[in-house]
């Protein structure tokens, strides 16, 4: 099949196909007598695959090691190695953000809890003091 013809049933636009191709993502490609590429019909499953991997937070790099070179022969155990890695940089990013959420969260609180008649910079000086910074003047 030619690239207009995937891109149509991949939804992909096809310079981001001819990207892919450039960095080594797809490759069962040939090309007609034309010069034309003649992509496979499994082209439009390793399309998806890398659209989901990439929507799963896996670099071009990551995606590249785990592909197959025929989609018919994944290597299992590096496969399920590299999931099991990406869930726990996932869990190690949830971690980090949630001690981020949680350290906004009571800037805000330290923020809004401005004592009655105080004014703005005042209030300022009274924040930093609440997380640790000296004020210079």
């Amino acid at each position: 099949m030619k690239i207009g013809e995937l891109a149509k049933r991949s939804g992909m636009a096809a310079s981001a196909i001819r990207f892919y191709e450039s960095k080594g993502l797809l490759k069962a490609i040939s090309r007609q007598a034309n010069g034309y590429r003649d992509y496979p019909p499994e082209t439009v499953a390793v399309l998806s695959i890398i659209r989901d991997a990439q929507q799963a937070g896996f670099s071009l790099d990551e995606i590249r090691q785990i592909l197959p070179e025929d989609t018919s022969s994944w290597r299992h155990d590096e496969l399920l190695a590299t999931l099991r890695r990406k869930v726990a940089d996932i869990e190690l990013l949830q971690s980090r953000l949630a001690q981020s959420k949680s350290h906004i969260l009571s800037l805000i609180q330290l923020i809004e809890s401005k004592p009655a008649g105080m004014d703005c910079v005042d209030n300022a000086a009274r924040v930093m003091a609440g997380m640790g910074i000296a004020r210079g003047r």
